[in-house]
């Protein structure tokens, strides 16, 4: 950048005076795309597309934001992408050093209390990400934990995340939560209707949102381990 030129204002002088340049640097970049996490009695199911972007420009159709963390834990996560990838590596490496020392995995509930702390622990310079934490509890219950860049977390019974979020969260609250529907009895979800949902869900997102398509990752958390079903989606 070239510096700013003042000129004095003796104009016989008129002598240029080099001022001070202020430069500055962003670190953070958001790469789009959306997640969803649904808790049912039984099971928990957790969604991310898998397109990356920026602006109007696609660098890969494949880059998965859903990472298996445990055989009862998978994690989410929207934003900026290479500290998506930074944050899920810390959380392996510390699952690991746990599972040495104890000799048995971390539960799903231990496992959000440190991704909450490992978050606020770089407040200063956080994480540009928002996480969604989708497991079975000790009882053998679903559940979903969405955290903010700075590890304040809460549990949901349906929470959506990422550029398609303000779209898809109404539909998982009238589809889900029955908010909005007169006389509706609350009943246990399906992991079937979940499923159907979530396709639901992510197909009229992609007709909306450019930053969200390609493939559908949905990860199925139960009692006896988890499972991945992949799905196509609109691709332009």
């Amino acid at each position: 950048m070239n510096p700013v030129i003042l000129y004095n204002n003796d104009t016989s002088a008129n002598v240029p005076v080099e001022a001070p340049v202020e430069r500055q640097f962003y670190p953070y970049a958001d790469n789009g795309g959306t997640s969803l996490g649904i808790a049912g009695a039984d099971f928990c199911l957790l969604a991310s597309d898998t397109r990356k972007s920026s602006g109007y420009s696609i660098h890969s159709r494949y880059s998965p934001k859903a990472f298996k963390l445990t055989e009862k834990a998978v994690l989410a996560t929207n934003g900026f992408a290479a500290d998506g990838l930074a944050l899920t590596k810390s959380l392996c490496q510390k699952l690991e050093w746990y599972k040495h020392a104890h000799d048995k995995e971390m539960s799903t509930p231990a496992l959000a209390q440190m991704l909450s702390n490992t978050l606020y622990y770089k407040r200063f310079f956080p994480y540009y990400t928002f996480n969604l934490l989708g497991g079975i509890d000790d009882q053998g219950r679903g559940i979903v934990y969405s955290f903010d860049p700075v590890g304040s977390m809460g549990t949901e019974l349906c929470r959506a995340g990422g550029s398609s979020a303000a779209l898809i969260q109404p539909f998982l609250d009238n589809q889900v939560g029955l908010k909005n529907q007169q006389g509706a009895q609350q009943t246990p979800l399906s992991l079937e209707s979940a499923i159907r949902i979530t396709k639901d869900a992510f197909t009229s997102a992609t007709e909306r949102d450019i930053y969200t398509g390609d493939y559908l990752e949905i990860f199925i958390i139960r009692q006896e381990g988890v499972t991945v079903e992949r799905f196509d989606l609109k691709k332009d």
